[in-house]
């Protein structure tokens, strides 16, 4: 630079410039060009400095960052070199192995392995490992000498110039999870058993019902019977008293006699109508053993033509039969509409939508109890509409009519899982069950099922 422009030099390096300037061949401006480079030289060495101080801070802070997180893991991580040596490890692997940091670099990671199994593993890893994601199970010598099974994933670890140096290889021990498992499947199992156990005890709330209805269907042709059976008990005491006489060669007149006093003529014109009302009662019995018998396949899953005309009928009968001897139910049988499902099945689903119009209809004090059931078969669908006189189905409720437990009957009054198992029948049966209010007031529930083909 022209000399005009150059700075002035301090004392020192004046004193430094005339002693060089004694030199021989040596002027003051060639000097003072050196100086002003050695600024220059000086003032980016320092620069360096502090730029080198602020990278080694990050890096320092990166190194701790890195640290941290090795140490916060709880699953093990071991960074083996191409040869399987040990570079770096974590917390968690040596308080697993209970050796130390400097302990384990440089051993090979085989000597960690508890078996020959887990050692031709991991070579095979380490021989053929080329992606991320892979993943071995092995078995780890903890600090007790014993074998930890450890669900290890591999992946290749490179140099900046995409070589392969070594795999990192992270890992979590299953002893905890193994007994998390078996804990999640004991408890799993005991829901299953308090499930089995729910739908037995709603299973038998409707066969209480049944069973009321069927007691009561029963006892007159039985008590019919039974009085039959006594009054022939008693004809047949009095034939063996006159009998016996007419064997023993009574005299004529006083078989007379006894013959009028037995009634034998008045026996022997009973005998006949007796006979006839006990084979009566004996045939309504059969005969209600018998419908029972058509219903009975409710635990067996057999899927028949099924007509829903029967289905109703029956379910009002032993609905009518068993708790509701006043219910006023309005239904007239159509013609056949047949559906394929479980007989028995389809009766619970129905008797229990009858049982719970009746137990909602009887809520009302200044009305009887009644409800309505019409059928319809359309298309291929049948749709069975169930209407009360009840109060009807709060707002608030309607989302969760079906919800299993909720009930709004009082405690001991109701399970809560009637109408949520029987809407899982109707969807078994590729149906749909819905609920709703009236605008004339009551509730109503709509039950759709797929025709039979043959409908």
């Amino acid at each position: 630079m022209p000399r005009e422009d150059r700075p002035s030099p301090d004392p020192a390096r004046r004193e430094t410039l005339l002693a060089l300037s004694q030199l021989d061949g040596v002027d003051d401006s060639a000097w003072l060009d050196v100086i002003a480079k050695m600024d220059e030289v000086y003032s980016q060495l320092v620069q360096d400095e502090i730029a080198l101080e602020e990278k080694n801070e990050q890096l320092e802070q990166s190194q701790q960052f890195i640290f941290s997180l090795l140490s916060a893991m709880s699953d093990v991580l071991v960074a083996c070199d191409e040869a399987g040596r040990i570079e770096e490890t974590n917390a968690a692997l040596r308080e697993l192995v209970g050796q130390t940091e400097e302990a384990l670099r440089g051993t090979p990671l085989l000597a960690l392995l508890a078996d020959e199994t887990s050692v031709q593993n991991i070579r095979h890893a380490l021989a053929t490992t080329t992606r991320r994601g892979s993943s071995i199970e092995i078995d780890l010598r903890d600090a007790q000498g014993q074998a930890v099974p450890v669900d290890l994933n591999i992946t290749p670890r490179h140099n900046a110039a995409g070589h392969r140096v070594g795999h990192v290889f992270v890992g979590r021990p299953l002893g905890e999870l193994k007994r998390a498992y078996h804990q999640l499947r004991e408890t799993h199992e005991a829901l299953k058993r308090t499930q089995q156990q729910l739908l037995h005890s709603e299973k038998m709330a409707s066969l209480g019902r049944l069973v009321a209805g069927v007691a009561h269907e029963l006892n007159n042709p039985i008590s019919f019977v039974l009085g039959n059976v006594h009054a022939l008990q008693r004809y047949s005491e009095r034939l063996r008293e006159y009998l016996g006489a007419i064997h023993a060669d009574a005299p004529a007149d006083e078989q007379v006699k006894l013959r009028a006093k037995l009634r034998i003529d008045h026996l022997l014109a009973d005998l006949p109508s007796l006979m006839e009302g006990t084979l009566e009662g004996a045939q309504r019995t059969a005969d209600i053993v018998q419908g029972l018998k058509r219903f009975s396949a409710m635990d067996r899953g057999e899927r028949i033509e099924v007509d829903l005309n029967g289905v109703i009928e029956r379910a009002i009968h032993w609905v009518r039969k068993g708790t509701a001897p006043s219910f006023e139910v309005h239904w007239e049988p159509g013609p056949p509409c047949t559906v394929m499902g479980n007989a028995g099945q389809l009766l619970q689903v129905v008797m229990n939508l009858v049982q719970n119009a009746y137990d909602a209809a009887a809520t009302r004090a200044n009305a009887a109890p009644a409800m309505w059931i019409t059928l319809q078969c359309a298309g291929d669908t049948a749709r069975l509409h169930l209407r009360d006189n009840g109060p009807g189905i709060a707002p608030e409720h309607l989302s969760r009519i079906f919800d299993p437990f909720f009930t709004t009957k009082p405690v001991g009054k109701g399970t809560g899982l009637g109408l949520s198992i029987s809407y899982g029948i109707v969807e078994q049966h590729g149906g749909r069950l819905s609920a709703g209010n009236r605008a004339e007031g009551g509730a109503e529930f709509v039950l759709e099922l797929p025709l039979s083909s043959r409908s």
